[in-house]
C-alpha cells in the first residue's frame, strides 16, 4: 500500500474524523472507501456507455406520455 499526503481545512478534517468515529472507523479507512468508490465511477461510466452503444438500434417507438386522469 502506498502512503499519500493531502492538504485539507482543519475543520474539515476534524468533522470528518468524528463522522468517521460514528462509523466505528478511523478517517484513513474511511478515505480508502471514498478512494475505491471514486475510482470505480469510470468504470460505471464506461459501461454505460458501452451498453448504450449495444442498445442504440433499439427503438421504442416514440416518446411515452403520461395521462394522469387514467
Amino acid at each position: 500500500m502506498k502512503n499519500v499526503a493531502f492538504s485539507a481545512d482543519e475543520h474539515l478534517i476534524e468533522r470528518a474524523r468524528e463522522v468517521a468515529k460514528a462509523e466505528h472507523k478511523t478517517l484513513n479507512v474511511a478515505f480508502r472507501e471514498w478512494l475505491a468508490a471514486y475510482a470505480a465511477r469510470k468504470g460505471n461510466v464506461q459501461q454505460y456507455r458501452a451498453l448504450m452503444e449495444r442498445l442504440k438500434h433499439i427503438d421504442s417507438g416514440g416518446q411515452i406520455q403520461s395521462r394522469r386522469d387514467e
